[in-house]
């Protein structure tokens, strides 16, 4: 693999964000999964554009309103696998069900979720569904523009944050440069100015908020980063996204 290919750096990194039955790559394009970081905004602005589509032929054929947001984001979450969501729920087990690094890390790495886990998905779930339900009526763009946005400060965690565990996903795509963590950001805010004008400016800066909130809590509770702590920050930002543009659209 040439690693200065973009479409097989976006090829890369469609395979790491999405579930899609994209044909093999060889065995040695994962060593350079950590330059193509910079394209995972565009797999987002794929997801999101196919679940905003989704979304809004539910709506053509006649379905209400909830379960056409309900599709919209399934849509999304077959298309990912559901990995970010299950980042989000292992990071809230883990990170208020033990008292250690350790043992958060433990937990985190159980295929058991608990209590926290199920809360957080479910909360995150009606909230993000609440949203969409408004935007599919009056701005069906910001569900691209969350997706987009919430996979391009991804890479800016994994570059500032060390690994918390010496295994795992995250750990096995490697630190990315700065370039193109920035990079990624650039993209991901380009996305968001495309698809929200002037609104954009809101969603970089919750973005950037949730960012450096979900960098300081994961320092803290187990001393950097992980696949799980990049999926939670995923859903996280772009719930936060899509309230703020709901709440400024509706």
């Amino acid at each position: 693999m040439n690693k200065s290919d973009p479409l097989r750096q976006l090829w890369l990194a469609a395979v790491l964000l999405t579930r899609l039955p994209l044909p093999h790559l060889p065995a040695d394009a994962f060593a350079h999964a950590p330059r193509a970081v910079w394209a995972y905004p565009l797999v987002g602005l794929g997801v999101g554009a196919v679940g905003a589509l989704g979304g809004q032929l539910a709506l053509m054929v006649g379905l209400p309103m909830l379960a056409a947001a309900a599709l919209a984001l399934g849509v999304m979450m077959l298309l990912t696998g559901a990995m970010h969501e299950d980042g989000l729920a292992d990071v809230f087990d883990g990170f208020w069900g033990g008292f250690t690094p350790a043992r958060r890390l433990e937990i985190m790495r159980d295929s058991q979720i608990g209590t926290y886990g199920v809360l957080a998905l479910m909360i995150v779930l009606l909230l993000k569904t609440s949203a969409v339900m408004v935007l599919l009526s009056t701005g069906w763009p910001a569900i691209i523009a969350a997706a987009a946005l919430s996979r391009g400060v991804m890479p800016a965690l994994m570059q500032s944050l060390p690994h918390a565990r010496h295994d795992g996903l995250s750990h096995s795509v490697g630190q990315p440069p700065v370039g193109r963590a920035a990079l990624a950001f650039g993209i991901g805010a380009g996305v968001a100015l495309l698809c929200l004008g002037s609104l954009a400016l809101l969603a970089v800066g919750v973005t950037i908020v949730v960012a450096l909130g979900s960098a300081r809590l994961a320092k803290r509770k187990i001393g950097g980063q992980t696949g799980d702590v990049l999926g939670a920050l995923q859903q996280l930002t772009e719930t936060a996204i899509l309230l703020c543009c709901a709440a400024v659209l509706a």
